[in-house]
């Protein structure tokens, strides 16, 4: 496996459409200036979305987390929440899609008049692009679990760069995706500054111990909106889970691991560092998550 993100190639996806601050072009004509600042410099915030039958799953907690990161990076959205949902569903309506859509809204703060980090010198509107996809998770990372290996790369102080950000500076994110991947796993989990669990390199992390859920304390994690939903659906369906720091004892020793994200949803974790999870099968905890997160995207998309 490749991690959650692997997918099954769709041949349909060579002739979509891409809006580009609110045109529409084909996949092989859809660019941005080499003076855009999201090329330059990373300058920019994102969100990956889900579109299932119809329904852009869990909008409002994305758009609400995307605005939040525009206005800590001070990036001044010339596209309000309606505008930017009307265009989200008028590039899936100009592709005909229906269902088993991921989409990536990218946001950068705009083009400069020179490569430079100065905002000042940002000299146009944010650039706002959309990429709508045909991609679904393999049904076998809701199965087979995944391999973990924990990264040398920490999770940084907000002081430094903040966790909280959905930013398109992710390459600490990338150099424990690489690192991981040189040790033969599918992701990697990392630690945040003072040695305890944080969270992976593109999704959030759970373990089960008897019977209770634990996740991070969630001060060096993305505020993951699959993470957060996952907590709620265990505190309604009376699954105690806790936020808390743990180490790599706890993790080690665990009944059941899984992860979180936007685009598979919840996927089991069988080996972490070489270690043996619970029987290195999907537990049922896991499986019963699983299913508490089917009816949650079902009914919100009714």
């Amino acid at each position: 496996m490749k991690g959650t993100h692997e997918y099954q190639s769709d041949p349909r996806n060579q002739s979509i459409l891409i809006d580009v601050n609110g045109e529409h072009f084909p996949r092989e004509k859809a660019t941005v200036s080499v003076f855009d600042s999201g090329f330059v410099l990373g300058d920019g915030i994102w969100e990956g979305l889900r579109f299932h039958e119809g329904v852009i799953a869990f909008l409002d907690q994305h758009l609400d987390r995307l605005y939040e990161g525009a206005k800590a990076l001070d990036i001044d959205m010339d596209v309000d929440r309606q505008a930017l949902t009307d265009r989200l569903h008028g590039i899936l309506a100009a592709n005909g899609m229906k269902d088993g859509v991921h989409i990536r809204l990218m946001v950068s703060r705009g083009v400069k008049v020179t490569p430079y980090q100065d905002p000042r010198i940002t000299i146009t509107p944010p650039t706002v692009v959309i990429i709508p996809e045909y991609k679904q998770a393999l049904p076998e990372t809701l199965t087979k679990g995944l391999r973990l290996f924990t990264v040398h790369v920490r999770r940084a102080y907000p002081d430094t760069q903040d966790p909280k950000l959905n930013s398109h500076s992710k390459i600490n994110c990338i150099t424990a995706c690489i690192q991981a991947t040189k040790a033969g796993a599918d992701a990697a989990l990392m630690l945040d500054p003072h040695g305890f669990v944080a969270t992976c390199n593109s999704t959030h992390f759970f373990i089960v111990r008897k019977g209770e859920v634990w996740t991070s304390s969630g001060d060096y994690c993305l505020g993951g909106i699959t993470r957060g939903n996952i907590i709620r659906l265990c505190e309604n369906n009376d699954i105690p889970v806790y936020q808390k720091n743990f180490s790599l004892t706890d993790v080690y020793s665990a009944g059941e691991s899984f992860v979180t994200g936007t685009f598979a949803g919840v996927a089991p974790v069988i080996n972490i560092d070489g270690r043996t999870i619970g029987d290195a099968t999907r537990g049922p905890m896991v499986e019963r998550i699983q299913n508490l997160y089917l009816d949650l995207i079902k009914s919100e998309c009714d």
